[in-house]
């Protein structure tokens, strides 16, 4: 536990925002050091973010699992990136989303990838946290491919085998500008994208408890105005929204197709900047049900979990790939106080462990 902490410490200094390119490169070499040599290493770029996936060996097949991290993390201060241990807590920034995680999967593959009877695979990607279309998506259109796949976000080793989809979305109306004094002489742009954002909330209200159903977040809302006394001839907001696979607004509907529901619910403009698809995985598949018997035989439950949060299994259930999160505690995410539970750090691997070796195997599809 100690080498592993001083690891996670070394990775959680390094500062792999999105913002960063060069410490996202840092940050895939770190992980690639400490999985070593003698591996299979596909690398990809797109949009100036570097992923990796890395198999045993060169052959021409896709793994029947992969496993999944992510290196990025959200902006935070800069004492988040100095990791600090509290007991059985390991405070910084990355080190519950997923930092810590990544380290075990790493550690893992490097430990049976070479033994077991078919091809495990280890994906690192480093744009999850602004959407992984750079990442796990950008290597699934390549082609990359497994039977199963186990993304180590946050879980308490429960197995999260649905998530919510994403829609990112600007709102926008262009009014008529006025001096302040003398309102009724322009059109106020600002009001009027307040009064689409109220039919948008009425239309998906923020629950008061957790509900799984579609909700809708606004994230800014503003006008290009440099001068308090003049009307407004052009406002926007942002809205993050989150839905379910059963709603039928969003899923399986195109960017065009929610830009014109979303048009026709505010009476705005609408620019879906970026639309993710919900993720589902079938919690009666043997590889649910072997990662279940993993977690129970670690001390754990066993639970099957909704997400509403997305993630990047939703690239792989848009190809027909079964995914699930699955990863160690801890609280914070994307927080001041952002830790690692390191009480289950080992259970973690020993679940992880225990899954991989408890699958036999069948004859890995060609890629």
């Amino acid at each position: 536990m100690d080498d592993l902490v001083d690891l996670a410490s070394e990775l959680i200094a390094i500062r792999s925002t999105a913002d960063r390119e060069d410490e996202l490169r840092r940050a895939l070499s770190f992980v690639l050091d400490v999985v070593g040599p003698g591996f299979a290493v596909e690398r990809f770029e797109s949009g100036g973010k570097p992923s990796a996936l890395v198999r045993p060996r060169n052959t021409g097949t896709s793994p029947r699992i992969i496993l999944n991290a992510h290196l990025d993390v959200v902006p935070g201060s800069d004492e988040q990136f100095s990791a600090r241990r509290v007991g059985d807590r390991l405070y910084g920034r990355g080190a519950q989303d997923m930092k810590v995680a990544a380290l075990v999967m790493a550690l893992v593959f490097r430990e049976l990838a070479p033994v077991l009877p078919y091809e495990l695979g280890l994906q690192l990607v480093t744009d999850e946290e602004v959407g992984g279309f750079h990442g796990t998506a950008h290597q699934v259109e390549r082609g990359v491919t497994a039977d199963f796949v186990v993304i180590g976000e946050q879980s308490r080793l429960e197995i999260v085998t649905e998530s919510k989809g994403l829609a990112h979305v600007r709102l926008s109306a262009k009014g008529t500008s006025a001096h302040a004094a003398y309102p009724w002489l322009g059109r106020n742009a600002l009001l009027t994208v307040a009064d689409g954002l109220a039919r948008l909330v009425a239309r998906y209200p923020v629950p008061d408890e957790a509900a799984w159903r579609t909700t809708a977040n606004v994230a800014r809302i503003g006008t290009p105005n440099r001068a308090i006394n003049q009307v407004p001839a052009e406002a926007d907001a942002w809205v993050d929204l989150r839905f379910p696979p059963e709603d039928p607004d969003f899923t399986g509907r195109t960017q065009a197709q929610v830009a014109e529901h979303l048009g026709a619910v505010t009476g705005l403009d609408v620019e879906v900047v970026a639309l993710g698809a919900p993720h589902r995985a079938d919690p009666e598949s043997d590889f649910v049900q072997r990662l279940r018997k993993a977690a129970v035989s670690a001390g754990f439950p066993g639970t099957l979990l909704r997400k509403h949060g997305a993630a990047d299994g939703r690239h792989y259930y848009a190809r027909g790939v079964d995914a699930v999160i699955f990863g160690p505690g801890g609280d914070g995410q994307h927080g001041a106080d952002e830790y690692a539970d390191l009480t289950t750090v080992a259970p973690y691997r020993e679940a992880l462990i225990s899954f991989l070796r408890a699958d036999r195997g069948v004859s890995p599809r060609s890629r």
